[in-house]
């Protein structure tokens, strides 16, 4: 069974990337569920917000037992996916109950016909190491948008929907957020079971950023689509601002930027956001190093085939 995560910064095109990719008749995938979230805490911590501490941790937790709220989740998330309770008492110890949550999607994904599954939570951008440490074979989607559309687009679903828990903290809070989205996304450029969907890229050139996507999941590219996207993802009772994101069908976003930001808060996003350019001259770099040994071997081929 593979094993895909969607992250990214919150309100930088998950969503549409997660909806897009269950359009494919190989994907199951299913709505957020937090798991390593909830897991291993410190969120605020992780982000680098103002004030916050990394928690300090009881003795069990030092021992490397779970939380009662990251087994009472992991309960509900079993019941909800096999409308049974689990057959096992849920383990203590936190690799045990993490490679326990790995086998339950693969099961799901299996029961629904399907070879790969993908679960999208933005916030697993930080704590991929502790994914990796129980699936190494994990995959991860990087989703990325440009900054300054980030923070405007948080600001809107903010002011809609006025939801403090989820979009309150103001634009320093979300800038500082979004810089420590992508100091993490540059940590992971290069390697191999990481890769990276600009969200203006996949917008402006759908079919060639689909096929390297679909090559990046070993995914058939040549299959047909769900019009839609048929599978739940989403609540929208509690989560009403996804409407518009859980079809998989991809447009062009609303410039939000200069509508809610006026010249001098435009000024400061440009002088104290992380270089969104930077990031993705990166990604084009390595991808040009990747492409390159293919290149040669082609050339070399074609020689010996005197085609050349």
């Amino acid at each position: 069974m593979r094993r895909t995560f969607v992250v990214g910064c919150p309100r930088s095109g998950t969503t549409i990337v997660q909806a897009l990719l269950a359009r494919h008749p190989a994907v199951y995938t299913l709505p957020e569920t937090a798991f390593f979230e909830q897991m291993h805490g410190e969120l605020e911590w992780r982000w680098g917000d103002s004030l916050a501490q990394p928690s300090r941790r009881r003795w069990r937790q030092r021992l490397g037992f779970t939380r009662r709220h990251a087994r009472e989740s992991f309960a509900a998330l079993h019941q909800q996916l096999t409308g049974q309770p689990a057959s096992m008492r849920t383990p203590l110890r936190v690799g045990t109950l993490s490679r326990r949550f790995m086998h339950l999607l693969d099961r799901s994904a299996a029961a629904d016909g399907r070879g790969m599954w993908l679960e999208k939570t933005p916030n697993h951008l930080l704590y991929i190491p502790e994914i990796e440490a129980v699936a190494p074979d994990a995959r991860f989607v990087h989703v990325v948008r440009r900054g300054a559309d980030v923070l405007a687009s948080l600001i809107d679903v903010y002011l809609r929907f006025e939801n403090d828990l989820v979009f309150g903290g103001g634009t320093v809070h979300w800038a500082r957020r979004w810089n420590r989205a992508v100091h993490i996304h540059g940590q992971h450029v290069g390697r191999g079971h990481h890769h990276f969907v600009f969200l203006e890229d996949l917008v402006r050139q759908p079919e060639l950023e689909w096929e390297r996507l679909c090559a990046f999941l070993d995914l058939p590219v040549d299959v047909p689509l769900d019009d839609a996207c048929q599978q739940t993802i989403a609540d929208l009772n509690h989560e009403p601002w996804k409407h518009s994101a859980i079809h998989g069908q991809l447009r062009e976003a609303d410039r939000k930027v200069d509508s809610l930001f006026g010249p001098k808060m435009q000024r400061w996003l440009q002088t104290h956001l992380a270089s969104y350019d930077d990031l993705r001259a990166q990604c084009r770099a390595d991808l040009a190093r990747a492409a390159a040994p293919r290149h040669l071997a082609h050339e070399a081929a074609a020689v010996r085939m005197g085609v050349g």
